[in-house]
């Protein structure tokens, strides 16, 4: 179900643990970034020393413009710290509203856990949204990148809304859907986030150019995540059927989109042959080029210096689409490019392997 944020007022509360920011003007509260409550949370083992934590929840902006509910973390570096603030783009978890980082640390993944650590230990704030529809009603636009991006710049001025000390200037880091999400938000930092500057883009293992990659998922190990995608499609555009496209086997399991997170889903589809999964066991070119419309970065032209972290054996998003496309794309906008590539490392491997090379990156775009 759609939720379209109407009275912003009626929404600001307070409960046990809950700090309410009803003092803030009334006017800002029809703004993205404004935070409707704040709750002091327990962290995950691994970043309990080195920071505290709020889940928020704030105000975005749908891909229509309607003013919609969002949630997420924000975490403050317990010791050295600086005024400026990382937003921190996760991986795909799921589509439910179980599958929140912010109130499941079982989404919280491993790798996600020590790149947060990493920008933690350099004394940054770190805004860390769980995406649209994601812990909140509305249904979640997987893979759709402008929704992506205007919820990890809006995460950075409920930062800034927490605590005024932080500076306006901020980076975004994200891995795979959020390696995508952040690419996206440097796109729209010009026309979107306003007073905010963006100093540069990490992105560990991008989505990108789908168009080379849906054609051939059916059949495969990770076609759940064409599912996912499907439904990401829909999010946006109702009228959108992804029963159009599912095979009746396929769509026989839906249910575990509601009831599961990523990897029940991947689990439940790894086996299907690709005539089980989609009709005529591939999808139509039309659906591919809608898709890919909507989740490729790159489109436009990012707004501040890029990174690109890719391991050679990802098995979930092809070393060659940042190598052969993404880089050389981003590069014909004129815009800095950065490209580091990991021999042996796999989707998850690359930001463990990269979480001092990517903070030093940052902190250099920050000097």
């Amino acid at each position: 179900m759609r939720f379209v944020f109407r009275v912003l007022s009626a929404m600001i509360f307070a409960v046990a643990g809950t700090v309410a920011t009803a003092a803030q003007p009334a006017s800002a509260a029809s703004l993205p970034g404004f935070v409707l409550s704040s709750t002091a949370v327990n962290l995950p083992a691994e970043l309990t020393p080195l920071a505290t934590g709020r889940r928020i929840q704030y105000v975005s902006t749908g891909l229509t413009g309607n003013l919609i509910t969002a949630t997420g973390l924000i975490l403050t570096p317990k010791s050295g710290k600086k005024n400026k603030t990382v937003a921190w783009a996760h991986g795909t978890t799921g589509l439910a509203d179980q599958c929140a980082p912010s109130a499941n640390y079982g989404v919280f993944w491993p790798e996600a856990r020590a790149a947060v650590a990493e920008l933690l230990s350099r004394g940054w704030t770190v805004a860390a949204p769980d995406y649209p529809g994601l812990g909140t009603p509305q249904a979640h636009p997987y893979l759709i990148g402008n929704s992506e991006g205007r919820s990890l710049i809006d995460s950075v001025k409920a930062a800034r809304n927490l605590d005024a000390a932080l500076s306006p200037q901020y980076a975004v880091d994200g891995h795979s859907q959020g390696g995508q999400g952040a690419i996206f938000a440097s796109q729209l930092a010009p026309s979107y986030d306003g007073t905010l500057v963006l100093k540069g883009t990490a992105s560990i293992a991008p989505v990108s150019n789908t168009q080379y990659i849906i054609p051939y998922i059916a059949g495969t190990p990770n076609q759940g995540y064409l599912v996912m995608a499907l439904y990401g499609v829909n999010a946006v555009e109702p009228t959108f059927n992804p029963y159009t496209v599912l095979a009746a086997p396929a769509e026989a399991k839906l249910g575990v989109l509601n009831t599961g997170c990523l990897n029940e889903i991947l689990a439940t589809y790894r086996d299907f042959t690709a005539a089980e999964l989609v009709n005529g066991g591939t999808v139509p070119t039309a659906v591919v080029t809608k898709m890919a419309g909507y989740e490729n970065p790159a489109q436009t032209a990012p707004s501040a210096p890029v990174l690109i972290v890719h391991g050679e054996d990802d098995e979930a998003v092809p070393y060659f689409l940042s190598t052969d496309y993404l880089v050389p794309q981003i590069q014909a906008y004129g815009v800095p490019v950065t490209f580091l590539g990991l021999p042996g490392a796999d989707h998850e491997e690359a930001v463990f392997e990269s979480t001092e090379y990517v903070a030093d990156w940052i902190a250099a775009r920050f000097a």
